[in-house]
């Protein structure tokens, strides 16, 4: 019954910015680590970012680092990824993701799945 919902993609220019939003709804957002995939056409779907339950620890897929940020605000139930310095290299669809840890989300062996929502970096 867990319900996941992203917001916030669009077409952004190459080097330009965009925060995705993933709301949880249907079980308590704070026992979960919450996370982003992505998956261009063709591709399968590949880990991008991670921030366990707390937020103190992040995770980030190397060709993101630097440029990506992960949080969370447990009030609003709601995770985020911070876009920057967008390359069109990272037009896909991504997904917001939860499961009960870090490791099981990476592997995507438990994970609640949100619909996804489409990221266009023109060049």
């Amino acid at each position: 019954q867990v319900q996941l919902v992203e917001s916030g993609g669009g077409l952004v220019q190459a080097g330009g910015s965009l925060r995705l939003s993933c709301a949880l709804s249907g079980r308590t957002f704070s026992w979960f680590a919450m996370g982003w995939f992505r998956q261009a056409p063709g591709k399968e779907r590949k880990f991008v970012s991670a921030i366990t339950s707390s937020g103190d620890t992040t995770h980030y897929e190397d060709s993101v680092k630097g440029r990506f940020a992960i949080s969370r605000d447990n009030v609003k139930n709601t995770v985020y990824l911070q876009m920057n310095n967008l390359k069109p290299e990272d037009t896909a669809v991504y997904y917001c993701a939860a499961s009960l840890s870090v490791a099981s989300l990476k592997t995507s062996r438990t994970n609640y799945w949100g619909q996804g929502t489409q990221v266009t970096v023109s060049s």
